[in-house]
């Protein structure tokens, strides 16, 4: 990557698929996957992949690939980078002030994400190099993983169809009233066994009483996290009193932006589970500092991702970058844009899942599959 990186174009292209069983949260209801997909061409001809976060609201898709399009395409193709790091702090500097202007910090930051993992994507591929490899990771053939996601409907059902697929974790959406939670992690148990690791998701759901009531009643069926308990902007203190009352770790990190936020939070100490969104804000940029910061003060990085393959197996190397025992997140939920976005898919067994060895992200979209799902802009 001597000669830089001169990019032709930079495109987003949208893709959606609708959902038979809706998948519900604490503060919505998904009824379709969308899938924000980016790639960067090169003016030498190489190529490379990202993903934006793009679940809510539903609508949201349409309006970040513009973003990317209309507004962050033309600042980079206008010039040339030494490196994706420097692509991104000249996105992030050229749209600060418009992001002020409009209020749309969430929306251009997760804009921005996407590219920045094109960009490395590109860097790696132009380099031969595997994604966590090029990243300075060490070489790992696979990363823990579990299977995220569980409705408050029959969850049972769908972790035991994953429990057939390979996993060995697995994490609850709770936040739905406190018996519905708490029926919920008891069947969970019940048909899984003891010996499965088993996390819960609040979705920002509680407040600092409500949160330590439930941390309690959950704590003796063995939960090994619990997950935004409260909002992502509630007050350091409140976090710090939840941590002293918990007999469980807390976890939290997807909606919390910005290297000086998450390092405030990394130093706090209430959070012991750290978890970014690499398509939500930073891209690789951002988060393997994070991730790295987060495992050097004796954190767990646990990345978050919901989503289609590439933001996935993006995550995927990340996680296999920044090494840690931390688990990567896959949605349980049946979601074709998945493992259409990442061809060949990586195998997954005993709770593992396999790092892609080719060069960059390792993986291929398959086009023509997708095309029956793609939202014409």
């Amino acid at each position: 990557m001597s000669d830089g990186i001169e990019l032709e174009s930079v495109t987003a292209r949208v893709f959606r698929f609708p959902l038979e069983v809706p998948v519900r949260t604490s503060f919505g209801t998904m009824r379709d996957r969308p899938a924000v997909l980016v790639e960067a061409r090169a003016k030498d001809g190489a190529r490379g992949l990202g993903e934006v976060w793009c679940n809510f609201p539903s609508v949201g898709a349409e309006h970040r690939a513009r973003l990317v399009n209309k507004i962050c395409a033309p600042l980079l193709t206008a010039r040339s980078f030494s490196r994706p790091a420097e692509a991104f702090e000249h996105l992030t500097a050229s749209l600060a002030v418009l992001a002020l202007q409009t209020g749309e910090d969430g929306p251009l930051a997760q804009a921005i994400a996407g590219i920045d993992i094109a960009l490395w994507d590109l860097a790696a591929r132009q380099a031969g190099m595997p994604l966590n490899l090029f990243l300075g990771g060490e070489a790992v053939e696979e990363v823990g993983a579990y299977a995220s996601g569980l409705n408050p409907d029959m969850p049972e059902k769908l972790a035991l169809q994953r429990a057939r697929d390979g996993h060995t974790a697995f994490k609850l959406k709770v936040g739905f009233g406190e018996e519905t939670d708490l029926t919920n992690v008891k069947r969970l148990r019940a048909v899984l066994g003891a010996g499965v690791r088993l996390m819960v998701d609040a979705n920002q759901a509680w407040n600092l009483e409500t949160a330590a009531r439930m941390a309690d009643r959950l704590a003796e069926h063995r939960i090994d996290w619990l997950e935004e308990p409260m909002r992502a902007d509630t007050p350091p203190e409140d976090w710090r009193a939840l941590a002293a009352r918990s007999p469980i770790k807390l976890a939290a990190g997807e909606n919390i932006r910005g290297g000086n936020a998450f390092s405030t939070v990394i130093s706090a100490g209430a959070i012991s589970v750290i978890q970014p969104d690499l398509a939500k804000w930073g891209g690789f940029t951002g988060c393997l500092p994070v991730a790295r910061s987060a495992i050097a003060a004796g954190r767990r990085y646990c990345p978050h991702f919901l989503g289609g393959g590439i933001g996935l197996i993006a995550s995927l190397h990340l996680l296999a970058a920044a090494g840690g025992d931390g688990l990567l997140e896959i949605d349980s939920n049946p979601n074709p844009l998945r493992e259409m976005m990442a061809a060949p898919f990586p195998a997954l067994s005993d709770g593992r899942i396999i790092v892609p060895s080719e060069p960059g992200l390792g993986v291929t979209p398959d086009l023509a599959a997708l095309a029956a799902y793609e939202i014409h802009l």
